[in-house]
């Protein structure tokens, strides 16, 4: 079912409840410049969704004894210096390895910035110990970038060809692919956008992170996998493969996670599920023990899949009887994107006398940052770049999604660790 064609961005979406044909809906554009409306062809990078398909393969190797999930995952890449994480502990976000990308922002890149996989890794080899303490969760694309590597290693082929040969293929996902090159082209794919105060801009950047993130699909191809994921959910008092990998508390209480997959666990709400963001699309599927699936895709930054799923499936379990397409409308007309477009960011406070408190480097990430003070404010700069931080305790600074601590006055500043939420305990020492 098509909704009125809108001149914007919009979304996909699908409802399927078990015995009953799956209703579809689909609102607004998958390109304003060519005013191609959004259908049920229309392809999305879905984000880390993807991580579920990561993981299933990882649990096939695994079962086909190319691997063992209890091994040191540094046995398969060399690289690796902090020899006692497990491939579990990555598949299950439990290595404490710091988010690559996260570190790479330390740097100053900017947006447009073309930056690879290998970049990344080559991040994640520099780390020697756990930034959390062991067993604790610390949801990182780096494990997921570390596991694509891993299998490409034991099958001795591309991830986008594995996936393609032991999961799109068997079941009928002939428009599912891993993008693995910017310059790959798409069959039907969406272009991600974000309102502006002066109209639409493309939000899409020149990566690609086969593993975590960048899989391409459609509404029905995601149907297809949430309905292979419950066919195997054989044991209504365990959430999919339990009894190989342990579901255990996640960063979003209450859900655990467990092989790719965010769970609810709670008594008649049981259900696995993730939500991808990347570059303006955001993504969310998720399926539940009785087997109804909702699925949702975004090309419109301002429109997130995760809640209209929400509210789907708030209608669909206060209202038992409510019609599929009743619940795709409702969801679609009250989850509609403001149409006022985002403020241009203020410009920051180059100009004026800066004291110099010096420039500072970490071992685990790379570049460096310098540190001034101007006035009663402290200000960092990477690349070029400055963010005024805001004091929010003794010590304690806050800046563009971190924290900065600095163990005493900013008269003299010897050291500081910096927390970003994926990236914590990063010691930066004056050089």
């Amino acid at each position: 079912m098509n909704a009125a064609r809108d001149e914007e961005p919009g979304l996909s979406l699908l409802v399927h409840r078990p015995g009953e044909e799956p209703a579809l809906l689909h609102t607004g554009l998958a390109s304003l410049e060519h005013g191609l409306p959004i259908g049920s062809d229309t392809s999305f990078n879905v984000g880390s969704v993807a991580k579920q398909i990561t993981a299933h393969l990882i649990l096939i190797a695994a079962h086909d004894n190319l691997l063992h999930l209890d091994q040191q995952a540094a046995d398969l890449l060399p690289r690796l210096k902090i020899s006692d994480v497990t491939i579990a502990d990555l598949v299950t976000h439990r290595s404490g390895i710091r988010d690559a990308e996260s570190l790479l922002s330390l740097a100053g890149f900017r947006d447009l910035d073309h930056y690879t996989a290998d970049d990344l890794r080559t991040l994640a080899y520099r780390q020697d110990q756990r930034a959390v303490p062991e067993g604790h969760f610390l949801y990182s694309n780096t494990n997921y970038l570390l596991l694509a590597e891993i299998l490409e290693t034991v099958h001795r082929t591309t991830l986008s060809e594995l996936a393609r040969h032991r999961i799109f293929g068997q079941l009928g996902m002939h428009a599912t692919h891993f993008k693995t090159d910017p310059r790959q082209l798409i069959p039907e794919a969406a272009s991600a956008y974000q309102a502006t105060q002066h109209g639409w801009r493309h939000t899409e950047v020149p990566v690609t992170l086969p593993g975590p993130g960048t899989l391409w699909t459609t509404v029905g191809d995601l149907d297809r996998w949430l309905t292979h994921l419950h066919q195997h959910w054989q044991h209504p008092q365990q959430l999919p493969w339990q009894e190989t990998v342990a579901y255990e508390p996640s960063d979003h209480e209450p859900y655990l996670y467990g092989p790719g997959l965010y769970a609810d666990a709670r008594p008649g709400r049981t259900a696995v599920f993730h939500y991808g963001h990347e570059q303006g699309f955001s993504a969310a599927a998720r399926v539940e023990a009785s087997g109804l699936r909702v699925i949702a895709l975004s090309n419109n930054a301002g429109l997130s899949a995760d809640r209209v799923t929400a509210a789907i499936l708030r209608d669909l379990h206060q209202q038992p009887t409510l019609a599929q397409n009743e619940a795709l409308v409702r969801a679609a007309a009250r989850e509609r994107a403001p149409s006022t477009g985002i403020q241009d960011q203020p410009t920051p406070d180059y100009l004026g006398q800066h004291t110099e408190l010096g420039t500072f480097a970490c071992d685990q990430a790379p570049g460096s940052l310098r540190l001034t003070r101007r006035a009663d404010a402290l200000h960092l700069w990477r690349r070029g770049t400055c963010d005024q931080l805001t004091p929010t305790g003794l010590g304690i600074y806050a800046g563009n999604g971190y924290t900065l601590t600095v163990p005493s006055s900013t008269d003299q500043v010897d050291r500081f660790t910096l927390d970003l939420d994926r990236a914590p305990g990063l010691t930066y020492i004056r050089q």
